[in-house]
């Protein structure tokens, strides 16, 4: 039996029966309503999607709004705190609202800046796996350029401050993976790697460093102090 499949249009099951007979094509008025009910599911599919994509959007708004602000006041709180003139309990407050914040609205567009923050307060007070732990959450999060130098340096400062001068090492070297002389931290991850080659006992990588910093920057500010670690090492010295 020929009936035309999927709709119960009397309409056009009628002008379908000579062509099923036939077996000829389907009538165009079963086409045009085949086409017509299409469209009408996708008018009704773009309505629901863009109905979607206006409260997800909103929510998306409201979220990333009230992360800011708690954010802008965890951040505050955190540059007080390092103040000569802070309270001793302040750091610890401020470490306790921007662990709070990154709890609570870890999507938000200020999370890598608070996670840098959160590491730089936890190595101040010398709680340096912590330390390490929070710079690490702000290079998940996407921390580029200057920012993630500055939490790839972080990270081998805790490491040197541990005095665990080989994964201190290695983490030198990571900050300065790609880094051009003309950055203004270039400089002083040259000295802290040089300096932690030297704590394990590395002297002529060293001394291959120190030769590094004068070559790549020869009015470096701290020029001479490189020139008299390598008078230290017994190497040569270019005036």
């Amino acid at each position: 039996m020929c009936t035309a499949a999927g709709f119960g249009a009397g309409t056009a099951v009628d002008n379908t029966a000579g062509a099923c007979g036939s077996g000829e094509a389907t009538p165009l008025k079963l086409e045009l309503l085949r086409s017509r009910r299409a469209l009408a599911i996708l008018a009704a599919c773009a309505a629901a999607a863009a109905l979607l994509l206006v409260g997800g959007w909103a929510l998306y708004n409201s979220y990333q709004t009230r992360g800011l602000g708690a954010y802008a006041e965890a951040l505050t709180r955190a540059q007080a705190s390092q103040s000569p003139e802070a309270p001793g309990e302040a750091r610890a407050q401020a470490i306790r609202e921007l662990e709070a914040a990154l709890a609570e609205y870890p999507a938000n567009v200020a999370a890598v800046q608070a996670a840098y923050e959160l590491g730089n307060l936890r190595y101040m007070e010398r709680e340096y796996p912590a330390a390490r732990g929070a710079f690490l959450v702000a290079l998940a999060k996407g921390a580029t350029g200057t920012l993630r130098v500055a939490c790839l340096a972080g990270i081998a400062y805790a490491w040197e401050s541990e005095r665990n001068f080989p994964k201190a090492v290695e983490a030198f070297q990571a900050a300065l993976e790609g880094l051009p002389p003309g950055d203004f931290l270039y400089e002083d991850l040259l000295l802290g790697l040089a300096r932690n080659q030297e704590l394990t006992g590395q002297k002529q990588a060293a001394i291959a460093t120190y030769q590094r910093l004068l070559k790549d920057l020869p009015t470096a500010h701290r020029a001479d102090l490189a020139r008299n670690r390598l008078a230290q090492l017994g190497a040569t010295v270019q005036p």
